[in-house]
């Protein structure tokens, strides 16, 4: 019989007020939930951040041993040996947390949402997870954004793109220049070699900002997804 697939995962949605035709997935950081993620930007935005066509949709990832809280259970994407750029990446809780998602994005898919009208993000290891799943495994979506987030030294984001010859999505990257858990210089360099491989990236600096979300930081990246995610002309 094999192994039952897992249950899809829980997710908190935010509708379009207007009619459906593009879809955001917020990724939360380690610990977090997906409600929990929608929340904190419904505090700082005094609303939730809603959109005429575009659904929101926070995913909360499954729990899981994590090995910087010495195994102890939580919600995480994916496992990490340690909080550091310059140890080797978990692929195999990243790949199959990347299989899981893709199950997310082919719901969307079956709502008749075409795949460029995608986008995918998240804050902290949020934004790590966007990372992998686009660049290595859907480079069709509309966008990726990571906010203080980045990846290892030697990411197989980085592998796989050192193959690529695709156009890339677009990187929308946020990063506080005070964050004492995911260095700016991190981020910095994550954006660097990202560029250097080819992707279309922007690195947005928040001076004194800690390992945290700014409103300014959110309205910036609002502008940015009605960019890449435009409401279509009605035929």
């Amino acid at each position: 019989l094999g192994m039952a697939a897992p249950a899809a995962l829980q997710r908190s949605v935010v509708f379009p007020a207007g009619r459906h035709t593009a879809s955001l997935i917020f990724l939360h950081g380690s610990g977090d939930t997906g409600q929990g993620a929608r929340a904190w930007i419904k505090q700082i935005l005094n609303q939730d951040m809603a959109f005429q066509h575009i659904k929101v949709i926070y995913p909360t990832a499954p729990t899981r041993p994590y090995t910087p809280m010495k195994g102890a259970l939580s919600t995480v994407w994916f496992d990490r040996y340690k909080i550091s750029n310059d140890c080797p990446e978990h692929i195999e809780s990243i790949d199959s947390m990347c299989r899981r998602l893709t199950d997310l994005i082919n719901d969307e898919i079956k709502n008749d949402i075409a795949k460029n009208r995608i986008l995918i993000g998240g804050f902290s290891m949020g934004g790590g997870m966007a990372m992998h799943l686009a660049y290595r495994f859907h480079q069709d979506l509309a966008g990726v954004f990571a906010l203080s987030s980045f990846l290892n030294k030697d990411s197989a984001v980085y592998q796989a793109l050192k193959k690529n010859e695709s156009v890339l999505p677009e990187l929308f990257q946020c990063h506080g220049t005070a964050d004492e858990l995911v260095l700016y210089s991190w981020g910095e360099e994550t954006n660097k070699m990202l560029k250097s491989l080819g992707v279309p990236t922007s690195l947005h600096t928040f001076p004194n900002l800690n390992h945290e979300l700014s409103r300014t930081e959110i309205e910036k990246l609002k502008t940015w997804i009605v960019k890449k995610l435009p409401v279509e002309a009605t035929n």
